[in-house]
C-alpha cells in the first residue's frame, strides 16, 4: 500500500533534483527546467495532502476539501506555463543578443 510518506519523499527527492539543477547549471534552459521540476515536486505534494487528508463524510465541507490540492495544481500548472514562455522568450532575446544561453557569460549592464 502506498501512503502519504512515499509521495512526501518522493516529492522531497524531486526538489532536491530541481534544486541541485536550479543552483548548478550555468545553462539558461536546464535552470528553466530544474525550476519546472520544484513545481512538479510540490504539484505532487498538494495532491497527495489533498487525497490523504481528505474526510471520510462528503459533507459539503468534505467535498470541497476533496478538490483543494487538485484545483492548486492546476493553478502551480499554469503559472509554469506563463513562466516558461516568458523565460524562453527571455532566454531567445538574450541568445540573439549575446549568440550565448550560459548564464555566467551574460551581463546585460555592459555592452
Amino acid at each position: 500500500m502506498i501512503g502519504l510518506n512515499h509521495y512526501l519523499i518522493l516529492a522531497g527527492i524531486l526538489f532536491c533534483i530541481g534544486l541541485y539543477g536550479a543552483l548548478s547549471k550555468r545553462n539558461a534552459i536546464a535552470i528553466l527546467m530544474s525550476i519546472e521540476i520544484l513545481f512538479n515536486s510540490v504539484n505532487l505534494t498538494a495532491v497527495a495532502f489533498a487525497r490523504h487528508t481528505t474526510p471520510e463524510l462528503l459533507t459539503p465541507d468534505g467535498f470541497q476539501m476533496l478538490f483543494t490540492g487538485q484545483v492548486f495544481a492546476i493553478f502551480v500548472v499554469a503559472v509554469a506555463a506563463a513562466e516558461v514562455a516568458l523565460g524562453l522568450a527571455i532566454v531567445i532575446a538574450i541568445y540573439r543578443n549575446r549568440q550565448s544561453v550560459d548564464v555566467g557569460k551574460i551581463n546585460l549592464l555592459r555592452r
